[in-house]
Formats: structure tokens, C-alpha cells, sequence
């Protein structure tokens, strides 16, 4: 699973491996001695992939400090360096792999419409049922019909139940519902799904402290994951909309789906970087296996790896 994995993100980082790492071949190649001109080149391949301006210069930074320390002089022996530097910065805050270890555990998923949220809430449940799990979904993006509609198929598809209301209907209830129905269940998971309207950030702050109240009052002994799911084909903005639900949210961890439709994969590093929340899976396809938790050491591998 892990090799097949890796070989569905090496094709999936495609996109993103011509923007960073042929460019990157050809400028180590081409130069003969390191100089400032170098740095000033790499750093605008990374910038150009969505790596962002501070993840960058921290890169750039780190890099300039290892090939010192090394000793390394000549543009030749840069890319081994390089690689290591942006494992390092990758790990760092990816000590969190996406695993559930108590039960029960409740699952909610935010972001915003259009990013794969309820794609990613079927995915995550066919995983979870392939592990043995006993798995529920909470239809709770109430304001659209189609939301709700999806997440039934889902359901039906992965063989789990949907716990929904009416569209139009109070999201904190439908949670409230879910709630009572997985513990009367003893379901081992219980995944909800929430409304992801970013027009108006105080309505989205109140309804989603409305449905933590919930979970607070009826569910405090479940174990509690917030995922933020974002699509990397959005780079840069992704970050903003991580900051804004992150505002509203205490997010656990981030879900980065389309990673195999953008050349802006470098966005996970920033993401990682400058937000301070793990990672915890990536999308590199439309199969219902190819939601995968994230591995840093396994995405420097495969963005890396010439062709």
C-alpha cells in the first residue's frame, strides 16, 4: 500500500515536480560555483510553485546554512542539500500522522464550498470502514440541498448511515441528532460535515462555536479531530482561508485535496510552514483510495525525484 501510494503521489506531484524540480535540475546544473545569484534564482522557482515569501527565505536560510556547515561550493552537490533542508521543515510540524486511536472519536470537517469537503468525508469513511471502524456521517451543511444529496450517495456507496435533516434546517440539531444516534449505536466515528460559507465570517463563526457548544455538552468524551480541507489548486489563498477558519475553529489538522490537478504543490509547505498545522492527508486522485494520510519524507521523495 505504502509503494502503490507513493508511485499514485510521484504522478500526482507531476505538475508540481516540472515547476520546482526540473527547474531546479537545470539551475544546479548549469551553474559552476554557488553564488547569490543562485539563491536569487532558487527562491523564484519556489516562490512561482506557491511555496509563499516566508517559507522561502526560511528554506533559502536553512539551505545557506547547510552548504556552509558542508562545505559545499559547487552548484552540483545543492540538490541532496536542498532536500534535506525541506524534509526537515516538512517534519517539523508533521508529527501528528491522521490515525484513530480512541474511540469514540468525532470527526468535523470544514472549508469552504467547491474544495472536495464532501468528497473527502466519503473517502474518509471508506478508509475508516476498510480499518474496521464502525463509521457515521452528520449531514450538517444544512443550506445546500446538494450537500446533503451527495453525502447520501456517499454514504449508500461506502455503507454507512447519513444522519441529515431538511435543507434549511439548524446545523448545531443535526449534530445534536448524530450525537444521539452514535452513541445509541456505539459507533466507533462520527463525521460531521459543516456549512462553508466564507462571505460572512461572523455567521460562520457563530454557527460553527454554535455546533463545538454541542459537542462540548453531549459529546465530550469522544476524541476530537477538525479538519480543514483545502484545494491546492487555489495556492495562496488556501492560506487565507486556513486563516479564517482557523479563527472560527481550533483546526487539528489540514486535508489538501486536488494535489495531482495544480503545478502549486509547493503550497503544502507553506501551509505547513507558516500555519503550524499538520498535514494529515493529501488527495492525489478521484479513486476512493487515493486519500492518503500524508508522509512528509514520502512527498520529498516524489516531488524530488528526476525524471
Amino acid at each position: 500500500m505504502a509503494m502503490s501510494f507513493l508511485s499514485k503521489l510521484k504522478e500526482g506531484l507531476d505538475k508540481t515536480r516540472k515547476g520546482i524540480t526540473d527547474k531546479m535540475d537545470d539551475l544546479f546544473n548549469n551553474y559552476g560555483e554557488i553564488d547569490d545569484d543562485l539563491f536569487d534564482e532558487l527562491e523564484e522557482i519556489l516562490i512561482t510553485a506557491d511555496v509563499g515569501m516566508e517559507t522561502t527565505m526560511t528554506l533559502i536560510d536553512r539551505l545557506r546554512e547547510a552548504l556552509k556547515e558542508r562545505r559545499v561550493k559547487d552548484a552540483s552537490q545543492v540538490k541532496p542539500v536542498f532536500k534535506e533542508v525541506v524534509a526537515e521543515v516538512l517534519t517539523e510540524n508533521n508529527n501528528k500522522p491522521f490515525k484513530i486511536e480512541k474511540v469514540p472519536t468525532i470527526i468535523v470537517v470544514i472549508g469552504v464550498n467547491g474544495v472536495g469537503k464532501t468528497t473527502t468525508i466519503g473517502k474518509v469513511a471508506h478508509r475508516l470502514k476498510q480499518e474496521g471502524r464502525s463509521v457515521m456521517i452528520a449531514a450538517a451543511d444544512t443550506f445546500r440541498a446538494a450537500a446533503i444529496d451527495q453525502l447520501l450517495i456517499w454514504g449508500d456507496r461506502v455503507g454507512v448511515p447519513v444522519v441529515r435533516q431538511s435543507e434549511g434546517s439548524d446545523p448545531a440539531a443535526v449534530i445534536f441528532d448524530a450525537i444521539q444516534s452514535a452513541k445509541a449505536k456505539n459507533t466507533d466515528v462520527l463525521i460531521c460535515d459543516t456549512a462553508g460559507r466564507l462571505h460572512n465570517k461572523v455567521n460562520l463563526m457563530n454557527e460553527l462555536s454554535k455546533v463545538f457548544r454541542i459537542i462540548d455538552r453531549e459529546f465530550p468524551e469522544a476524541e476530537r479531530e477538525v479538519l480543514l480541507v483545502l484545494d491546492a489548486t487555489t495556492g495562496q489563498n488556501a492560506i487565507q482561508q486556513a486563516k479564517v477558519f482557523g479563527e472560527a475553529a481550533d483546526l487539528t489538522g489540514i486535508v489538501l485535496t486536488k494535489l495531482d490537478g495544480t503545478a502549486k504543490g509547493g503550497v503544502i509547505m507553506a501551509i505547513n510552514h507558516t500555519l503550524n498545522i499538520p498535514v494529515k492527508l493529501v488527495g492525489v486522485g478521484e479513486g476512493m483510495d487515493d486519500l492518503q494520510p500524508f508522509e512528509a519524507t514520502d512527498f520529498v521523495e516524489a516531488l524530488f525525484e528526476s525524471e
